[in-house]
């Protein structure tokens, strides 16, 4: 039978996904919030704890627990080590505060409290066997001599009761021999800082050379320097490997071309071998690790992409023909999404009789790549691949790589995005690439930033990739990238660019599609990285604004505030830690000067409506001055579309963000 003497309840125990079924996840240099509902009957005071653990270590931390409105309490973890975090909740009556409570009501009312001391004396006395059991003499001799002066009684043993050193002391030898202990211990799974706040750069190493030759290995290593300075952390190659010749895809997606195109990197294997290997034209096994070591040296991260899929030419459909699906006419059954087809990709069978082996083939794929240096995945269509299988995988991948970061090419449903992530994925891709209104963009993301399970999924905003050329940045000219990059690198902490297509405002499309018009996933493209127009400078400008304000290096810290115009969106991010406080104004009309009211709730951020602020543009690096909670900007796309305002301001609560955090 449960002691019955445990009378504190603890419910509502968080983070937890699915009642501890999945972890929730945190990445190192953020904090860990545990939240829980304690009570008890009646008035006594309580006090919690959060009893934390390293995975794999068995020493228990104690963080003391906070109360909050309702009965709510609350502690804060800081998350400095990549190792998973166990947690559960303790909390018991607190005995000595009750008693101190009812004592001070008293004594302020003018009742005799003689008995009420010797009480507390006993309470005290107790205390003081506790610390000397556990060999705390200094603390055991302090306590006695504070249960003599309460024993006392008078003016002199009220004065002691109130003394801060006896709460203190009593706190940290508390009783807790009744405490009730929240039944399960949950864990996060903690991921590298990238996890929460990265910058991504996608570049084909073939373009990567001078015009006319097929990009290398070290031809990337040569693009280092430039990605770097403009800010980027990670360095996402699409897949390396060798690329099939039958049914080689031409120029714009042509099929059957034959001999002569460079055809689709997504098309993996050739006798020069599969996912394991590297296409020789771009180099060997040294120019990797060559580029690894120099990615390193340029404090970049390099990304592979990972497509478990195979060419009518891998090694695989040799191999083991048993891991693909036989038509009826004894064929395999290639990629098709009707009227599309893609006679040079053959999807895996995962539920063909071999699965298992299947399975061991392609986590050692990334075990292989893990061996070489890279720690980063950009997983191709993961959704069309069982999600069973990415829980096992991904598990097994971090058993040798606690610091793997996995990205979702997930552009999908919410429910299989959010289960993707449930499964081991980092981050994921999201539908921000076909949100542009204001009506549409504010929809989006308040349902994201309220809805989505921030404990588990991480949103990447991509406004482009080399399958996708959205309408608007088809039409709208350079304000539109302009837009779409500011828009990405703010309302999200982790965003990424398909580039050079990106930086140099790519917009040609094969009409009617939102593909690129002479796509680099077919052809070799010559980039002229220094043409008029090209963003460069200013991508590198707003990626130092991100590194210098933690505001932005969170998502879920978003909150809408009202501009006057519906093609003006306006929107604040708030670090309360570090009191750093982001406004930013975007100009969602490529074509036309846009100009709105924008309205700033005062009392919040602590500005007197009699005297005027100054907000500093860290975009234009201009500076204007503002007064009241109306003030009026335009907004030139063929200047700068975008403003992202810094206002230094201490809120008048700690908890006025806290809402929308």
């Amino acid at each position: 039978m449960t002691d019955g003497r445990r009378r504190v309840v603890i419910e509502n125990m968080a983070p937890q996904v699915e009642g501890g079924r999945f972890p929730a996840k945190r990445a190192v240099g953020e904090v860990l919030t545990v939240t829980a509902d304690i009570f008890v009957d009646g008035h006594d005071a309580l006090q919690a704890l959060v009893l934390h653990r390293l995975a794999g270590a068995e020493e228990v931390a104690e963080t003391r627990m906070s109360p909050g409105l309702n009965d709510s309490w609350s502690a804060e973890i800081p998350v400095a080590e990549l190792h998973d975090i166990y947690f559960t909740v303790e909390a018991w009556v607190d005995h000595f505060a009750s008693w101190r409570q009812l004592l001070e009501k008293k004594i302020a009312s003018g009742q005799d409290v003689a008995v009420e001391l010797l009480d507390g004396a006993a309470l005290v006395c107790k205390a003081a066997e506790r610390a000397a059991a556990e060999g705390v003499e200094d603390d055991a001799g302090a306590l006695q001599r504070f249960a003599a002066v309460l024993e006392e009684g008078g003016d002199g043993g009220a004065q002691a009761a109130a003394e801060p050193l006896l709460a203190l002391l009593m706190g940290r030898h508390a009783d807790r021999t009744l405490a009730s202990r929240f039944p399960e211990e949950f864990y996060v799974h903690v991921e590298p800082p990238l996890a929460a706040f990265s910058a991504w750069y996608e570049l084909f190493p073939r373009s990567a050379g001078p015009p006319g030759r097929h990009g290398t290995l070290r031809d990337v290593i040569a693009q280092l320097p430039r990605v770097a300075a403009m800010g980027f952390d990670i360095l996402y190659l699409p897949p390396i490997h060798p690329i099939g010749e039958t049914f080689r895809k031409g120029a714009n997606n042509t099929p059957g071309t034959g001999s002569g195109e460079v055809g689709s990197p997504w098309a993996i294997g050739s006798s020069a071998g599969g996912h394991t290997a590297i296409h020789p034209e771009l180099g060997t096994f040294e120019d990797f690790a060559a580029l690894i070591a120099a990615a390193q040296k340029a404090k970049l991260e390099i990304a592979l992409d990972i497509a478990f899929q195979c060419s009518p030419d891998h090694p695989w459909v040799r191999e083991h023909p048993e891991w693909f699906r036989i038509r009826a006419d004894g064929s395999i059954q290639y990629a098709e999404n009707p009227p599309k087809k893609y006679q040079d990709i053959y999807p895996f069978d995962f539920e063909c009789p071999e699965w298992e082996s299947l399975w061991e083939a392609l986590r050692d794929v990334f075990l292989f790549w893990v061996g070489q240096g890279v720690r980063i995945f950009r997983v191709d269509n993961p959704h069309t691949k069982p999600i069973a299988f990415w829980t096992w995988c991904l598990a097994e991948v971090r058993k040798s790589s606690p610091e793997a970061i996995f990205l979702a090419e997930a552009f999908t449903r919410p429910k299989v995005m959010y289960r993707l992530a449930k499964a081991g994925f980092t981050q994921s891709y999201t539908y921000f690439t076909w949100r542009n209104s204001k009506e549409e963009l504010t929809r989006y993301m308040t349902g994201l930033v309220h809805s989505a399970p921030r404990d588990f999924f991480r949103p990447n905003f991509w406004p482009n990739t080399p399958d996708i050329l959205p309408e608007y940045l088809q039409y709208g000219g350079r304000p539109a990238f302009l837009i779409r990059l500011v828009l990405a690198a703010t309302l999200s902490s982790n965003y990424g660019i398909y580039g050079p297509a990106f930086e140099l405002c790519e917009g040609a499309a094969l009409p009617g599609t939102e593909e690129y018009l002479d796509s680099e996933k077919y052809q070799i493209r010559d980039w002229d990285l220094k043409a008029p127009g090209s963003l460069e400078s200013f991508i590198g400008r707003l990626n130092v604004i991100r590194r210098a304000h933690p505001a932005l290096q969170q998502t879920w810290n978003l909150r809408f505030l009202e501009a006057e115009n519906d093609f003006v969106l306006f929107f604040a991010k708030y670090d309360n830690a570090r009191q750093d406080l982001i406004l930013v104004a975007v100009n969602l009309d490529p074509h036309h000067t846009q100009s709105a009211w924008l309205n700033l709730p005062l009392e919040e951020f602590a500005l007197d409506e009699e005297r005027s602020y100054m907000v500093h543009d860290l975009l234009g690096d201009d500076k204007f001055i503002w007064q009241g909670p109306r003030n009026l900007m335009a907004f030139d796309p063929q200047v700068l579309p975008a403003r992202i305002f810094h206002l230094k301001r201490r809120l008048k609560r700690e908890t006025d963000f806290d809402y929308f955090m």
